[in-house]
Formats: structure tokens, C-alpha cells, sequence
């Protein structure tokens, strides 16, 4: 796969516009480290780690300074309703692949309800939008990425199985899969699901305490605490 016609090549801190060190979020160990060394991006990047540990505020900053909406959509989107960014994007510097895709979207579960009224409100002058509110949450949001992720561009999602069955978790997986084959597109992605996180042929990366760290699948804490807790459910539920 080629990777010189991608979006993204690497991220770095802006040398012109360097973060404190004493603030947050550059007090999180994934986001300090990122500044401190970069991050390369290939076709497809999975971040998974605890709640707060700052892997949705990576994927964020980094969707904005690509010039994506914050609260969802792509680089025309005006969506906001309530200000809640870190500041972090404006100490990020992307390095672009020369003539790769400009286009991307952003799409995070949690402000899904409020942007499907800002679509409604703000109709696509090339093609009718399907009524989103009219479907369930999981269909929607689905239909929604059929509808905008097509051809190249860097598809940036948080936590979409907020949004997701089993079964809708898998359906995306098929979706980006054939994304990534087709060329050009990238994925960055956060979750919770060892079901996304298994997507084929993404780079994963732990955030936590000890910043970003490197792993395949079957090594993830995200999976074994899966894979025990299915075993026997019973060990985790009488301490409860």
C-alpha cells in the first residue's frame, strides 16, 4: 500500500507555536510524549486506554487541525454548541503528503443527535441527506458514514461504539476495511471495543500513564480483561 498518497505522514509540535508543559492536557503522558517525539500515521491508527486517559483528546486535536469540525462533520462544517476543546490543535503541525485527499470527516457519538439538526438545517446542495432522525442510533450513524466517508480523505472517529451492536461494530469494521483497500483514505480512530480495535491492518497503541505504547491486538489490557471477564463473569460481578 502506498503510502505517499495518504493525508497524514506524521504529527509533530508546532515550532512556532510550542505547548507549556505545565498545563493541561500537555500533562497527560500520551500528549506530552506525542509533542515531545511526534507520531506517524499510516493507513489506519487505533488508540485505546482508559477513560481520561487521553486518547480522545488526541484524536480531537488532531481532527481539528486538519480543519475538521470539533462536534462533527467535515472541513465546512460550522457545527458547535458548547465549547469544550482543549487548545491542543493549535500546537499541533500536520505534515501532508503532497496531492494527497484534503477531504475528511469527523464523527464522535456522543454530539451525533445535535448534528444530524445541524445537517437538517444545513442541506447538501449536491445530494439529499437521509433523515437521520428518523432512525435508530446505531442506523444512523452508519447510514451517516456510508453517505460521507467515500473515495480518499482521513476519516477520524471517537469512541463509535457508543453508537454501535455487536453486530454494527462489525458492520463498520467491513466498511473501513474496504476503505483502506480501495486507497488513499486513512483512518484514525478511539475506542473502547476490542471488536474495532481488531481492524485489519491498523497500527494500536495503548494510552495510558506510561504515554503511547505500541501493541498488536492479543497483547492489548483491553482484550485479556475481555477475554477473562466472558470466561467467568461471575469473578468480577460478586465483588460488585
Amino acid at each position: 500500500m502506498k503510502l505517499s498518497n495518504l493525508p497524514i505522514r506524521r504529527v509533530t509540535e508546532h515550532a512556532l507555536h510550542c505547548a507549556p508543559r505545565d498545563q493541561w492536557p500537555q500533562t497527560l503522558p500520551p500528549v506530552l510524549q506525542l509533542l515531545d517525539e511526534g507520531m506517524d500515521f499510516g493507513p489506519a491508527t487505533i488508540l485505546v486506554g482508559e477513560n481520561g486517559s487521553g486518547k480522545s483528546t488526541l484524536v480531537e486535536a488532531i481532527a481539528m487541525s486538519y480543519g475538521l469540525s470539533p462536534e462533527g462533520g467535515s472541513t465546512g462544517a460550522q457545527h458547535s454548541t458548547r465549547v469544550t476543546e482543549s487548545g491542543l490543535e493549535h500546537h499541533l503541525q500536520l505534515l501532508r503528503n503532497i496531492g494527497a485527499s484534503r477531504r475528511g470527516y469527523f464523527l464522535r457519538a456522543e454530539t451525533m443527535h445535535s448534528f444530524y439538526t445541524y445537517l437538517e438545517e444545513n442541506p447538501s446542495m449536491r445530494q439529499v441527506e437521509p433523515d437521520f432522525h428518523t432512525m435508530s442510533h446505531g442506523e444512523s450513524f452508519l447510514e451517516l458514514i456510508i453517505d460521507k466517508f467515500r473515495e480518499g480523505g482521513l476519516w477520524v472517529l471517537d469512541e463509535p461504539e457508543s453508537a454501535l451492536s455487536f453486530s454494527g461494530s462489525l458492520a463498520l469494521v467491513g466498511i473501513l476495511k474496504d476503505l483502506l483497500a480501495a486507497g488513499g483514505s486513512q483512518v484514525i480512530m478511539s475506542t473502547h471495543s476490542p471488536l474495532l480495535a481488531s481492524l485489519p491492518g491498523a497500527n494500536i497503541y495503548e494510552v495510558g500513564p506510561r504515554g503511547l505504547r505500541r501493541s498488536q491486538w492479543d497483547d492489548l489490557d483491553l482484550v485479556s480483561n475481555w477475554r477473562s471477564f466472558m470466561n467467568m463473569p461471575g469473578r468480577y460481578l460478586r465483588h460488585l
